[in-house]
């Protein structure tokens, strides 16, 4: 029962991740647009706040913002953290649930560098804290009066991790991992800095003085930063089911590009909210570095640059051999019988054409989610995913599309049942 309860384990975690996620990025996008709609009134002081009105679900609204604070506390205040919150806690759940649970799948690639999951997880964790005080630093550093330096700082900080990644992990978690750290500077900038300052406001109004500025702005700066990182953070957490986006030996330069074109994408929404007009240039710079990301994800697949006509893609070096070496890693992910000419028969005939270096089935340029059975190493290495997938739940071959048998997935089942 442990591979189906662990399935209902994930997606939950991964449902309520969502939710949140849905929950955070909405009101991220709203007070963004908000902001860029403020217009002056009387009753505000002239740079100190504006009024917006807005109508929805057939209802008009009236909506104030004072960049300090109002003259007293209203008797009722809305906070919004726990949409971070939620988002930040689920999804570090789900992180440790998918990468560090199953490390021997979705973590650790012996061709990459052989580790034990022990040691997977403590650079995972240790980069999220390495992360956040970085950026933090940054943000504190005299940059922070130096935007487009600041900005500068953060990517390069971005694609480097991206790069550190890629020499350790998988390149699904390599990519998933980048996203990580930069949700947790997210989810940091609420939880270290836009709730304090806000708290220290709230009790400067209430002891009857006058809140400093340099909080709200503080703060403002940091809900900005959310704002522009936000595309990017959903690209990687989307990445996992699309092997093209991180099984090149180059998906840092794609890390790069997609928050380029997602930080512009962003900028195009806030400036027109704003009333800057259409910076229609922005989606152009967007369109070429997607397009630049798409070729070198192709010019770096196997079967990909087959299907275009391009020459085979030079040999990396051998990797070695994942018997050995996942068996001195200790993960345990090849312990039982070996695997026999029966199995691999089973596999394929009906798997191996998709889940192949180079896949044989029309439309696929890369083995969906990454996983390789194209050998005994790599059959016994997804031994739990072939458990799940094809013994329990019968979920592969998709619709059984290349008709394997009862007796062979029984086969299948009594080679699993004796590992």
């Amino acid at each position: 029962m442990y591979p189906i309860l662990h399935e209902w384990g994930g997606f939950l975690i991964r449902w309520t991740h969502v939710v949140a996620a849905i929950a955070w990025i909405g009101a991220s996008f709203y007070f963004m647009h908000l902001d860029a709609s403020l217009r002056a009134i009387p009753a505000i002081p002239t740079g100190k706040g504006g009024e917006a009105w807005e109508v929805h679900g057939g209802g008009f609204y009236q909506v104030r913002k004072y960049l300090v604070a109002p003259d007293r506390m209203p008797e009722h205040l809305i906070w919004h953290k726990w949409q971070s919150y939620a988002t930040w806690l689920s999804g570090f759940s789900l992180l440790c649930w998918v990468y560090y649970g199953q490390a021997d799948l979705y973590l650790i690639d012996p061709a990459v560098r052989v580790i034990t999951p022990m040691t997977g997880a403590a650079i995972g964790l240790g980069a999220l804290a390495l992360g956040w005080l970085i950026y933090d630093g940054l943000n504190r550093s005299p940059l922070a009066n130096r935007p487009p330096l600041l900005a500068a700082a953060v990517f390069l900080t971005v694609v480097a991790f991206a790069y550190g990644f890629q020499q350790v992990f998988s390149g699904r978690a390599a990519m998933l991992h980048t996203g990580a750290v930069i949700a947790t500077w997210m989810t940091g900038n609420v939880f270290f800095v836009i709730m304090p300052n806000q708290r220290k406001a709230i009790a400067e109004l209430v002891a009857g003085r006058v809140p400093n500025p340099a909080w709200g702005k503080q703060a403002k700066n940091r809900s900005s930063h959310n704002n522009y990182l936000t595309l990017p953070v959903l690209f990687f957490m989307l990445s996992g089911h699309y092997p093209m986006a991180w099984s090149s030996p180059y998906s840092w330069t794609i890390v790069g590009l997609v928050v380029i074109a997602g930080g512009v994408v962003r900028h195009y929404f806030n400036v027109r909210n704003a009333g800057g007009g259409d910076r229609w240039w922005t989606w152009g710079v967007a369109t070429a570095c997607v397009a630049v990301a798409v070729a070198i994800s192709v010019a770096s697949s196997p079967g990909a640059r087959e299907r275009i006509g391009l020459s085979a893609a030079a040999e990396a070096a051998p990797a070695p051999a994942p018997a050995i070496s996942l068996a001195a890693a200790g993960t345990g992910a090849l312990e039982g019988p070996a695997v026999d000419d029966a199995v691999m028969a089973v596999v394929g005939t009906r798997c191996a054409m998709c889940h192949a270096a180079e896949p044989l089935w029309p439309g696929l340029t890369s083995p969906p989610k990454g996983v390789l059975l194209d050998s005994p190493e790599h059959v016994a290495r997804f031994a739990p995913a072939i458990r799940l997938q094809a013994v329990l739940t019968h979920a592969m071959p998709p619709n059984n599309i290349t008709d394997m048998q009862p007796e062979e997935r029984a086969a299948l089942a009594r080679w699993l049942a004796a590992r």
